[in-house]
C-alpha cells in the first residue's frame, strides 16, 4: 500500500490514469495539456503533481519547487481525500464538494471543467481512478 499522494500513489495513479480510455483518451481528443497538484488545504505547498500531455499522464509523483507552476491546484482535508479514495465521488458528490468548500481549487476554475462535458466526464472519471489504489493513511 502506498501512502496518499506520495511519490508511489501518484504513479499508480498515473498508470491507472495511462489505461482508462474515458480519461487518457477522451482528454487527448481536446489536446488536453496540463499540470495538477493536489494536496492538503491546511499545508501551503501541494503533495503530489500530475503532468498531462495530449490526455496522457507523462509525470506523476512528489511535488517540488522546482515543478512548473500548475494549472490546478486542488485541495482538501486528509478525511474528504481518503472518503473519497475508498467510496468515489461522483459528479453530484464532486458539485456539493465544491460547493461546500470540502474540495477547494487554490489554482483553476471548477466551474470552466464543469461547464464542459468534454472535461467534466474524465475529471470525474479521473476521481474514480483512486478507488482501484491500494492507500494508506497519510504519514
Amino acid at each position: 500500500m502506498a501512502a496518499l499522494f506520495s511519490d508511489e500513489w501518484m504513479k499508480q495513479l498515473m498508470n491507472a490514469w495511462n489505461n482508462e480510455p474515458e480519461v487518457k483518451d477522451k482528454l487527448a481528443e481536446i489536446d488536453f495539456y496540463s499540470v495538477i497538484t493536489c494536496g492538503f488545504k491546511d499545508e501551503e505547498n501541494p503533495r503530489g503533481i500530475f503532468v498531462v500531455e495530449k490526455g496522457e499522464c507523462i509525470r506523476a509523483g512528489d511535488w517540488s519547487e522546482s515543478d512548473p507552476a500548475p494549472n490546478w491546484d486542488m485541495r482538501a482535508d486528509k478525511k474528504d481525500w481518503l472518503k473519497w479514495v475508498e467510496n468515489g465521488i461522483g459528479m453530484m458528490g464532486m458539485g456539493t464538494a465544491f460547493a461546500t468548500g470540502k474540495l477547494k481549487f487554490k489554482v483553476g476554475d471548477y466551474k470552466a471543467i464543469i461547464k464542459d462535458p468534454r472535461m467534466a466526464n474524465p475529471f470525474v472519471k479521473s476521481f474514480g481512478l483512486m478507488q482501484q489504489l491500494d492507500t494508506d493513511e497519510v504519514k
